[in-house]
């Protein structure tokens, strides 16, 4: 009997707790209230739907113009993808980046690289908004 409470003692010693210091390693990859030209963050009416999905582009593939009207977080898995916003500029992300894309805004992708793009797109949005509007 002494012997199974040293056993019981000791595994529960060796365990690690689970506490504040046992969560994950948190590598938070973005924390913003506005999107990457600088809009305040709006949520749509409706209720809530988050849709993820890889969008993958050839070099040269181009999305044409369009707007999200939902946030919809960004991040370049690989590759390189130009985005030109009009009147608020271009800007080219890379492997790693990760942003909230321009909203209610016209916005044309190009992957500018020389190898395939992937990006992990997550639609924050509703059951009563359309996450991409083409014209």
């Amino acid at each position: 009997m002494k012997n199974w409470l040293v056993l019981s003692v000791l595994a529960c010693l060796a365990t690690p707790a689970f506490g504040k210091d046992a969560y994950p390693l948190l590598d938070v990859l973005l924390s913003t209230s506005t999107s990457v030209i600088g809009q305040p963050l709006e949520y749509p009416d409706g209720t809530p739907k988050i849709t993820s999905a890889i969008v993958t582009m050839m070099p040269g593939q181009a999305t044409g113009w369009h707007h999200h009207d939902v946030p919809l977080f960004a991040y370049i898995l690989e590759g390189e993808l130009t985005v030109d916003y009009g009147p608020d500029g271009k800007k080219t992300y890379k492997t790693g980046d990760s942003f909230i894309e321009a909203f209610k805004t016209e916005h044309n992708g190009v992957n500018t690289g020389t190898t395939p793009a992937r990006i992990l797109a997550v639609f924050a949005g509703s059951d009563d908004a359309q996450n991409t509007i083409t014209d």
